[in-house]
């Protein structure tokens, strides 16, 4: 790990790391929030969305006077592999910036594109070997695409005892985020993409959380794109409990998620310091 940069923040250091990943076969990046006392202390995974890199939180949601507050590190990766040689598109729904936390399977992506081995196994390895953090007080959540990304991994990997997200993308069959990927990533493969459907997983999963928070702005342009009252019904069918925030006035972007970030991180700390 080379350190990219190091910032003094509210009681702790907000870190940048690169490396080289066997994963993603190229460079990553990813930033890290450290406590001054952040032996042992709690972890949360924060998953951006479509376009950003792991500077969008970092630097928009002010997330780190609550994360100092409640003594819990914060782990953002990038959101795909980026880099010479490695395939990406002029669509911001594809390519960089858009790596929707799957493993392709479709050449050319399928050399680099590997972002949930990236997630639940390399990064999880590297941040263990070089932090004293806990190994499992362990949270997930995200934003949009990062926010479907945070309840599949947390459904799928005993890893993570805590989840929320913000204005998650809850059907990759419908959202016409996902449309191009799935024929891109996945080659139209109804088979894999259950792999990573929220909705689909819910369905078919046997773990349950106590509770799944999800916030959401009545406001957001991108609404009906993500299917969240299809996830509620789905949840209520399976017994899955909601805490779930419909926001009037709030759109889809950071000042929303600055807004309720605080919400956030309390919720996992509640979770993860029982």
């Amino acid at each position: 790990m080379e350190l990219v940069e190091k910032h003094r923040s509210h009681n702790g250091s907000q870190e940048v790391y690169k490396h080289f990943s066997n994963t993603t076969n190229c460079i990553m990046q990813f930033a890290v929030y450290l406590p001054d006392n952040s032996k042992d202390c709690p972890l949360l995974y924060f998953l951006s969305g479509i376009t950003c890199t792991e500077q969008n939180f970092i630097q928009k949601s002010g997330f780190q006077q609550f994360a100092s507050k409640n003594q819990i590190a914060v782990v953002v990766p990038d959101t795909s592999p980026r880099g010479e040689g490695v395939p990406d598109n002029e669509d911001f729904k594809l390519g960089f910036g858009a790596g929707f936390y799957l493993n392709a399977t479709k050449e050319p992506w399928s050399k680099n594109y590997r972002m949930y081995d990236y997630i639940t196994k390399e990064l999880p390895e590297l941040i263990s070997d070089n932090f004293q953090f806990s190994n499992s007080k362990i949270g997930i959540f995200g934003h949009s695409m990062g926010g479907g990304g945070a309840i599949q991994f947390a459904l799928k990997n005993d890893l993570y005892k805590s989840v929320s997200a913000f204005s998650p993308i809850c059907s990759l069959y419908k959202s016409t985020f996902s449309k191009d990927m799935f024929s891109n990533y996945l080659d139209n493969n109804s088979d894999d993409l259950d792999l990573y459907d929220p909705i689909t997983l819910i369905k078919n999963s046997d773990k349950k959380f106590e509770s799944i928070k999800i916030d959401v702005g009545l406001n957001d342009d991108f609404l009906k794109d993500l299917y969240i009252d299809d996830f509620i019904k789905v949840c209520n069918e399976t017994g899955q409990k909601l805490i779930l925030s419909k926001h009037p006035g709030y759109d889809h972007g950071y000042y929303f998620i600055n807004s309720f970030i605080e919400d956030h991180i309390n919720y996992h700390a509640n979770i993860l310091k029982m």
